[in-house]
């Protein structure tokens, strides 16, 4: 499948980053056509609830159209029945990675590669309010709308969806 369209396939993840209080889960949303984070939840605990509420703050800001492929891995954050009733009720459908092949989520492997060398390593590890607000500004106020990317013609994530999506899907306000 060719993916050209924004909101036609997304993907998520988690990855954990190490602070002075211990570790904190991410979980993150992100459409493959834009390359844009949809959406972020940091947790202390790698559980079904820290995608569920990454995904309620995806639909509360997004308006996702029903068919719209969501794609993770296997993990059973992403197997438990909450995540599936969810994402059934809304109209998206479930699609996983291959048994042993992680390459099949290399869309959201990339994103945590990109966010950890460009705003974790080397740096001093912060507590867990301080990593939840520098990702916050790091996703929102740079990744999603400065972060030029080749494949979208030197053009930001948002910029990339303004120039080629939002008049027909907005971001809701």
């Amino acid at each position: 499948m060719e993916i050209t369209k924004a909101f036609q396939v997304i993907t998520s993840d988690i990855s954990y980053l190490k602070t002075t209080e211990g570790s904190q889960y991410i979980c993150k949303i992100k459409d493959v056509a834009s390359g844009t984070v949809l959406a972020q939840t940091i947790s202390d605990r790698m559980k079904a609830d820290l995608v569920m509420t990454t995904i309620k703050t995806m639909l509360n800001r997004w308006k996702i159209p029903k068919g719209c492929i969501f794609h993770s891995d296997r993990g059973s954050q992403y197997r438990a029945e909450e995540v599936r009733k969810l994402l059934n009720q809304h109209g998206l459908l479930q699609s996983f990675s291959g048994r042993g092949k992680p390459g099949d989520n290399a869309w959201s492997e990339s994103f945590f590669s990109i966010l950890k060398k460009e705003m974790i390593h080397g740096k001093p590890r912060k507590s867990k309010s301080e990593l939840n607000q520098d990702l916050f500004i790091y996703t929102e106020g740079f990744y999603n709308t400065k972060r030029i990317q080749k494949r979208l013609g030197y053009l930001s994530p948002m910029e990339w969806l303004k120039q080629n999506q939002m008049s027909k899907l907005e971001s809701v306000p």
